[in-house]
């Protein structure tokens, strides 16, 4: 491979990594700073107290070990996988909702993504799985180099 793809190629890798951490310091953040309206949302959804008692704080706890996973050359794979996982869970819910499999559909996201309607969401969400899948793409290949 020559110089000039290797160097697309980290081009690329950074640019996907802001944006990934960005996305993840964001809508943490968001959430802890109206931590009682998450909360709220969260006890709208279709899960129980003890599933929302877990998630309030594991969410945030994850988008910003996420973000800090991705900083790092040594701890990058792995928050490349993390980031996947998540996305492909946010998107799969609300594809769900999408779907009409829930009778009501609060969003308990962060910031102004609260305010996107569900098939924008929905698409949102798909771009930056996407992005993750291409990070942890390009992460091998240019490990492998």
């Amino acid at each position: 491979m020559n110089h000039k793809d290797q160097n697309s190629k980290a081009i690329l890798q950074q640019l996907i990594l802001f944006l990934l951490v960005l996305l993840f310091v964001y809508t943490a953040t968001s959430k802890l700073i109206d931590f009682a309206g998450f909360e709220r949302q969260l006890q709208q959804q279709h899960f129980n107290t003890s599933i929302v008692s877990l998630l309030k704080w594991s969410i945030p706890f994850l988008e910003i070990c996420t973000a800090t996973l991705l900083t790092f050359g040594r701890t990058r794979r792995v928050g490349l996988i993390l980031s996947a996982l998540l996305m492909a869970t946010f998107t799969s819910y609300v594809g769900l909702a999408l779907a009409g499999v829930f009778s009501k559909m609060p969003c308990s996201c962060g910031g102004v993504l609260k305010n996107m309607g569900w098939k924008l969401h929905f698409w949102f969400n798909l771009l930056f799985l996407s992005l993750s899948i291409i990070g942890l793409t390009i992460n091998q290949h240019i490990k492998k180099e």
